[in-house]
């Protein structure tokens, strides 16, 4: 019998629950698995396993297990599973980085705990992992985003994030936002006026209405709509907001 024809619905649930309730730090293991690190040094390896703390992974390889109950980490047990990286680093494996610590999105200590799990047969190579999880879902065994799982055991995860609503949200009022106000950069070249009914306006060089359209902020983060159709994005660092190489402070 295939592991897609064992009982989905109850791997590892203890293990989810563990997780989920994982408030103090403890370190999550994932055990006996193949694992494709994407990693160039690293590369493939069988019956290994991967540590994670939070949102860090921080080993991958075979016996790990043996320090599971030291480390009172929480074990997962992926025997007949493969583990692949949730997203590649595609610069990487075409060559783009020069070096080994600059890679990201691969299963390598250091980098985010983002992976998929899934069974062997669904897993020939990444391509195929991945497909997985777009087209079968419901074979996923666990799919992990800095370290908080999304998908488990062929469904959605307790607590998961959602997905944002789709279409334009509407503009907030925005009335006493310490925001609200021109923004203007070092050379008095852009003035980017920011409103509280969510629309910017922008003067460029001295050209009024250069740029205009709708805005929101989401924590230090400002994502605009220009109304010529255009997306962009900006962030605000202290009493700064940093937006396509302009460092501007409001005036």
């Amino acid at each position: 019998m295939s592991t897609t024809d064992t009982d989905i619905a109850g791997w590892n649930s203890q293990a989810l629950d563990d997780i989920l309730s994982n408030d103090a730090g403890r370190p999550v293991l994932f055990t006996n698995a193949r694992i494709l690190t994407m990693d160039p040094l690293i590369g493939t390896m069988a019956g290994a396993d991967i540590l994670f703390v939070g949102s860090l992974i921080v080993a991958v390889g075979p016996s790990l297990f043996t320090a599971a109950e030291d480390d009172n980490a929480i074990v997962v047990d992926s025997t007949g599973m493969t583990i692949v990286p949730a997203v590649v680093d595609a610069a990487a494996l075409a060559g783009g980085r020069g070096e080994r610590a600059e890679h990201v999105a691969t299963l390598t200590p250091g980098n985010a705990s983002d992976l998929l799990v899934v069974p062997d047969e669904l897993a020939a190579d990444v391509p195929s992992a991945l497909a997985t999880l777009m087209s079968r879902p419901e074979q996923v065994r666990a799919l992990v985003a800095a370290g908080r799982p999304v998908l488990w055991a062929g469904g959605d995860a307790p607590g998961r994030a959602t997905a944002p609503a789709v279409g334009i949200p509407a503009s907030p009022d925005l009335t006493g936002s310490p925001r609200v106000g021109v923004w203007i950069d070092q050379d008095d070249f852009l003035h980017q006026e920011l409103t509280a009914d969510g629309r910017y306006d922008e003067t460029r060089g001295g050209r009024p209405h250069a740029y205009q359209g709708r805005f929101w902020i989401d924590g230090d983060r400002i994502d605009y709509l220009d109304d010529l159709g255009f997306w962009a994005v900006g962030y605000f660092r202290g009493h700064e907001l940093h937006h396509v190489g302009y460092v501007m402070h409001l005036g």
